[in-house]
């Protein structure tokens, strides 16, 4: 995994978006990208660049979303689409044409909208402990969390501006981590605060740390679009993921009714992040698909 870097876009005014990318790039490899999850940054995929076997199968290409990690916009405000559309042009900038991409929560919904913005480029998704709704009603009955609950506190905490002494609280933090991964060992716990008071600083860290937030609260649902998806989705999801249920996953894994293949894999024990809590099944079930549809 190389140092985590940016790349320039013409996006919202043209933006920096951050990245990581496997090295030594291979042209005759395809490749994959990968989306982090909520205020998590490309460090979210460490694992996945440590494996060696996933690494000689596809070119590794981490995407920070806008609002995370090292990406920053010229405009002011974002949404989940303007990620998609600057992952895109991060693929054509580093020259790439095709790609897979895996996303982990957030970045399940941000691969989807890649390959429906570029069908011609998006080869396949692999969506990690998503969903494909708003949060909604229907999802709560299925037995999802309550995004709407979770986001608002802070949401109304981030509204006001703040001294460039900011960082972002480690209760903030803690909250996402239980979400995500479930009870976690202390080096995790301070490699995440870290990480996180390192990206969340100041006034401009709060103003993207809170539209973030607002994009996982108000986002759209994408139930009306998944039958224009016409690549092949392999959909892992854990039976330990608190934010987004099983029985969401299967009923929305129906609605690809235009994709080549369609496949919804459980993971006993899987939790939320489901890159980082169960890695070596997701490396060998990633590396499977890319090898079968690359």
């Amino acid at each position: 995994m190389s140092a985590a870097r940016t790349i320039t876009v013409p996006h919202l005014g043209s933006s920096h978006v951050g990245y990581a990318l496997g090295e030594p790039f291979d042209e005759t490899l395809p490749t994959l990208v990968m989306v982090n999850s909520f205020t998590t940054s490309v460090d979210l995929y460490r694992p996945q660049f440590a494996d060696e076997e996933l690494g000689r199968t596809a070119n590794l290409l981490a995407i920070e979303p806008y609002g995370h990690g090292s990406t920053r916009a010229g405009f002011a405000d974002f949404t989940y689409w303007d990620t998609a559309a600057a992952a895109l042009q991060v693929l054509d900038a580093l020259g790439i044409g095709r790609a897979f991409v895996l996303g982990t929560s957030q970045g399940g919904w941000i691969a989807v909208r890649m390959a429906l913005l570029a069908p011609d480029v998006v080869q396949g998704v692999i969506p990690l402990g998503t969903s494909m709704d708003f949060e909604s009603p229907r999802s709560r009955e299925l037995g999802c969390w309550d995004g709407i609950a979770f986001c608002t506190p802070a949401i109304d905490a981030l509204a006001e501006p703040v001294g460039e002494g900011w960082v972002i609280p480690t209760e903030m933090v803690d909250a996402v981590l239980a979400e995500g991964l479930g009870e976690v060992d202390e080096e995790t716990r301070a490699f995440w605060h870290a990480t996180h008071q390192q990206n969340y600083t100041g006034d401009a860290g709060r103003r993207r740390l809170r539209t973030s937030s607002i994009n996982l609260r108000d986002r759209d649902g994408l139930h009306g679009r998944l039958d224009e998806v016409r690549c092949p989705v392999l959909w892992l999801h854990g039976t330990e993921d608190p934010v987004y249920s099983v029985a969401n996953a299967q009923d929305e894994i129906g609605l690809f009714t235009r994709s080549p293949h369609t496949e919804l894999r459980v993971v006993e024990g899987g939790r939320h992040f489901l890159s980082a809590s169960h890695p070596g099944i997701v490396n060998a079930a990633a590396a499977e698909f890319v090898g079968a549809w690359g």
